[in-house]
């Protein structure tokens, strides 16, 4: 298990190394930048759902779920993304490389643990505004960062249908934007320059319930709370005119944005090892997102929303003479009000996910391969619509660990 960790751990470095942002969105100019864990690839593939009480696989979202666990498992997982975005007169296509995660859950008998790494928002945007008219200004607009987090959370299994969990999360990150302007035909211009500290602390408590409907067919619910929760911004500004930066230096800022709570129920049904479908509802209250230097008249939060129908299908689990059948084929649709409204439109996501789980012969480890595809945002009202698609690699290792060996 450590050998595959240090293998995993090399491939994650070597992904990471030539990742340069998070995010291609222009959306991801407000608030603390763009939402970005989806949870795990295996059930980002079902458009988020996650309703299975899973032996082999980690819900990060949901820590009744480490309870469940029968063996410790590893995983990791990364994206590579292409956006094509478009105005209702021109476009543009952009790239990007990203780490989506990385965690450990470990079984204690009754009880589960899990921890990680995730990053929970990205900032990464450039937006030329060109005026060649003798006199008339140009602009350009670049951001990048973003907030991530580590989290640690126990779970545990009241009887064999009934498990509850609760995390810990700790949020921190640094947003930094440049702003310069300049006026055709003047060769003087002004840069602004801002860098946001961001940190603070949140807890997620969940709950998971299944049972036996009939004899092969299973009922599953999943439900968690995340609760409101603070971060403190500490920012710096710096406004060079010229290349001088010993022009204007604002004093420090602190101020404290707001996280909003989050509730998210899932249901659904199923036979154990072989297909399952659900269904995902989020609901999160209107955040207080904006800083200081990217707030705006035109925009305002809403609440957020998500619903998402998915599953899986496995041929035969424990087939012997076919490779092929003992792949996990996953699927899902999803719908989403981001919470954030510009020009008085509600920026909306529209996707559907696909996926397949390759085991490792020999092992309860995997390999998942998913492919994302959608739709953000509107021409409309002067803003920019954003079709995306995402190919995503994860890795999932199991293994038992701590168990005292019977012979010396």
């Amino acid at each position: 298990m450590i050998k595959k960790i240090i293998i995993s751990a090399c491939l994650l470095i070597s992904f990471v190394s030539f990742a340069q942002q998070g995010t291609s969105s222009p959306y991801s100019f407000y608030g603390i930048g763009e939402s970005r864990f989806k949870g795990t690839l295996e059930n980002r593939s079902m458009a988020g759902v996650a309703v299975e009480q899973d032996s082999i696989h980690l819900n990060i979202e949901n820590p009744a779920s480490y309870a469940s666990l029968g063996q410790t498992t590893f995983t990791v997982g990364g994206t590579f993304g292409t956006n094509n975005i478009k105005s209702s007169t021109e476009s543009s296509k952009a790239q990007r490389s990203t780490f989506d995660y990385l965690a450990l859950g470990i079984p204690m008998g009754k009880f589960g643990a899990g921890f990680g790494l995730v990053p929970l928002s990205s900032v990464g945007y450039k937006i030329s505004d060109l005026n060649p008219t003798q006199g008339g200004v140009n602009s350009q607009l670049e951001g990048k960062g973003g907030v991530n987090k580590v989290f640690l959370g126990l779970g545990y299994k009241i009887t064999p249908k009934w498990n509850i969990g609760a995390d810990v999360q700790y949020n921190f990150g640094k947003i930094s934007t440049t702003t310069i302007e300049a006026v055709t035909g003047v060769q003087s211009a002004t840069r602004e320059t801002n860098a946001s500290e961001l940190s603070g602390v949140n807890f997620n408590i969940g709950t998971m319930y299944q049972t036996k409907i009939d004899k092969k067919l299973n009922l599953y619910t999943s439900l968690n709370y995340t609760f409101a929760s603070t971060l403190t911004s500490n920012s710096s500004r710096v406004i060079e005119v010229d290349g001088d930066p010993d022009d204007v230096t604002g004093d420090p800022v602190e101020n404290t944005l707001k996280l909003p709570n989050k509730i998210t129920f899932g249901a659904g049904v199923g036979e154990a090892r072989k297909w399952l479908v659900g269904t995902t509802i989020a609901f999160q209250g209107d955040g207080r997102l904006n800083n200081y230097y990217n707030s705006s008249d035109n925009v305002r939060y809403e609440k957020y929303s998500k619903y998402a129908v998915g599953g899986y299908y496995v041929p035969n689990y424990s087939s012997f003479s076919s490779y092929f059948s003992r792949i996990t084929y996953r699927a899902g649709l999803k719908f989403e009000k981001t919470g954030l409204i510009v020009n008085n439109e509600s920026i909306n996501d529209v996707g559907m996910s696909l996926g397949a789980g390759f085991p490792i012969t020999g092992t309860f480890s995997n390999v998942n391969f998913g492919i994302e595809f959608g739709k953000k945002g509107t021409t409309s009202a002067g803003l920019v619509q954003e079709n995306y698609l995402n190919f995503s690699l994860s890795f999932s290792f199991n293994d038992k660990w701590f168990v005292k060996s019977k012979f010396n």
